[in-house]
């Protein structure tokens, strides 16, 4: 396997760039964000000079505080600040306003802002609002957590005893009937149930790796763990592992794979992400089919895209693809295999890396899955 080398010094500084905490200044004056940037030494800066980039901004970046005008045209504060607000509940948003009036305050408390700081900016103020309002942050996410580990694991339990249920019901079954000699060995009916015990047995035995999978991924956390990676040296890697792939010999694997600078990143976590992808392409095409893997450079991104013939998904089922638990059936089996996990975390682990995931489909024309990671550290 080929090493790379890289410089103590380069190293420290991609480290300390993924540590900082990331302000989204949002301002139509450029002269306000630039006063604002320069007091904020320190923190990771990203700036947008009205709400529509503000949102565009926060869907690529991982963002710990947001500093917002109220006044702008076009969305103005107190919408970018709903709007937030309902895609990450734990962001802590800091208001800036010229305005005193009653109205105002009240309707940014209304949408959840979580402080307020008065122009003419006070450069002291606005740093100690920043410091507090990380702070803030932390508890929100500590609480949430919490609460969302208490849902989780109900919501777990309840998933794995019902899908483990299934093939033991079916297994233990066969069993008892076996013992109390219903089967002869010799009739049809026992050569007809073998082998769909031992593809239950099989499935157990899926069930099981994919419960300490996740077990590794979610006590990992969101630690990253940096190296240098080929992303072809993985994608090949992950495809010849694919238990879904080895199954389907009939389901074409097609690659189109430049060759790219290696990136610095968790390689766990991005396999991980990457196996979900792979193995949901083999998982829901029909043979015969083709899954094609390509690999480019774009512009200042690395861009993997996943194309499969499969069963496709409705335009109704996409926007919930990477929900916790939810899976989709397209042929209202209720029968779907796996945890309806995958496709969570595997977008959670992209966006850690300031990465991007999306997936287009069509009912019966297949699905597209496309990854952007950052080429080098952002």
């Amino acid at each position: 396997m080929q090493t790379f080398e890289f410089k103590q010094d380069s190293s420290l500084d991609m480290l300390q760039e993924q540590e900082a905490k990331t302000i989204l200044i949002v301002d139509d004056e450029a002269i306000i964000r630039d006063l604002c940037s320069k007091a904020l030494k320190g923190y990771r800066i990203l700036e947008a000079a009205n709400g529509n980039d503000a949102l565009a901004m926060f869907d690529k970046h991982s963002v710990d505080v947001i500093l917002t005008d109220v006044m702008m045209p076009g969305m103005n504060g107190i919408e970018l600040l709903k709007r937030l607000k309902e895609r990450e509940p734990t962001l802590v948003v800091i208001v800036m306003t010229g305005y005193a009036e009653k109205d105002i305050i009240l309707n940014a408390l209304r949408a959840d802002a979580d402080d307020f700081i008065t122009k003419p900016l006070n450069l002291l103020q606005l740093k100690t609002a920043v410091d507090k309002a990380l702070v803030k942050k932390a508890m929100k996410e500590e609480i949430a957590s919490l609460r969302a580990m208490d849902r989780f694991k109900t919501s777990f339990l309840s998933l794995v005893s019902h899908k483990f249920r299934t093939p033991i019901t079916s297994i233990s079954l066969f069993l008892q009937n076996l013992a109390a000699g219903v089967y002869d060995p010799q009739d049809p009916t026992f050569k007809q149930y073998l082998p769909m015990m031992y593809e239950e047995s099989c499935y157990l035995e899926y069930l099981v790796a994919d419960l300490l999978a996740f077990s590794k991924v979610m006590d990992a956390g969101s630690t990253l763990r940096f190296t240098a990676c080929d992303l072809k040296e993985i994608i090949v890697k992950v495809v010849a592992e694919s238990r879904d792939a080895s199954r389907k010999a009939q389901i074409e694997t097609a690659f189109d794979l430049e060759e790219v600078q290696p990136v610095s990143l968790d390689r766990e976590k991005i396999s991980f992400a990457l196996r979900q992808v792979i193995d949901n392409a083999f998982k829901f095409s029909t043979e015969p089919g083709r899954v094609t893997i390509s690999l480019r450079k774009g512009g200042d991104d690395i861009v993997i895209v996943v194309s499969d013939t499969g069963i496709g998904i409705s335009r109704e089922e996409l926007p919930k693809v990477f929900e916790k638990f939810y899976q989709v059936d397209a042929e209202r089996t209720g029968q779907i295999r796996g945890f309806g996990l995958g496709l969570f975390y595997a977008r959670e682990f992209v966006k850690l890396h300031n990465g991007t995931i999306s997936i287009g489909s069509e009912i019966g024309r297949g699905t597209n899955v496309t990854i952007t990671l950052p080429a080098s550290s952002r």
